[in-house]
């Protein structure tokens, strides 16, 4: 059985949820006991959860009027745990604000609030039903995106989803590529295609573990994870 090591949230239910009916053991990480170092010793894959937003000091800005207050702690550990794992070449799934911890681990930057710095953007922040579908993201065919999501795809380039945030990727890292894009132009997926499972999604694809839209997403992580054990 897969070991799955998932970031502390305040709202950890649809993580776990969608991890376990994999099959995975889900470990929750406490960033009090588990150094990064021993982590990616004892698990066999990452899961970054959502949450607050990540302090703009990290890439070199002053904060947006609207930035949140950072979590203590929570920023410098994510990205030293991040990086373990993506030099132990685990497998990583990043999700909302995981993606953005992600890309700011490895040099990149945040759009620090979509709706006053992208003037026209579409809607990328319905809190209820948290399932409720907000826009369309358009996925690169040729992507580790696409593959998993093949079926929902139905041989197209786009499909719906879910979305709670008003930050998002802006310059991309070192070594990743973005692979999905909402019709806005916002950043929705990225990857590092030089690792056989490193993805970030935007939206909130633990929250339909009960109907199965984004199943393949954990399924994917899972099955990268079991094979590098």
């Amino acid at each position: 059985m897969a070991v799955i090591g998932v970031t502390r949230t305040s709202t950890l239910n649809d993580y776990e949820s969608a991890l376990e009916r994999t099959g995975a053991e889900v470990r929750i990480l406490d960033p009090a006991v588990d150094s990064p170092e021993a982590v990616v010793r004892a698990v066999n894959g990452l899961m970054l959860t959502g949450g607050r937003d990540v302090d703009p000091a990290l890439f070199g800005e002053a904060p947006h009027e609207t930035t949140e207050p950072a979590e203590c702690g929570r920023d410098e550990y994510e990205i030293a745990l991040v990086r373990a794992a993506l030099e132990a070449q685990l497998p990583i799934l990043a999700i909302c604000r995981g993606v953005q911890v992600m890309n700011v681990a490895f040099g990149g930057s945040l759009v620090q609030d979509i709706p006053s710095m992208m003037p026209g953007a579409v809607t990328h922040r319905i809190e209820n039903p948290r399932s409720a579908i907000a826009h369309d993201v358009w996925i690169d065919r040729s992507s580790l995106l696409a593959r998993l999501l093949e079926d929902r795809l139905e041989g197209g380039d786009s499909c719906a989803v879910n979305s709670r945030h008003h930050q998002a990727v802006n310059t991309v890292a070192p070594g990743f590529i973005v692979t999905a894009t909402a019709p806005d132009g916002v950043i929705e997926a990225i990857e590092r295609p030089d690792r056989p499972f490193c993805l970030g999604v935007q939206w909130h694809p633990e929250n339909f573990w009960r109907t199965g839209e984004f199943s393949a997403l954990f399924e994917g992580l899972v099955e990268s994870a079991s094979r590098a054990k």
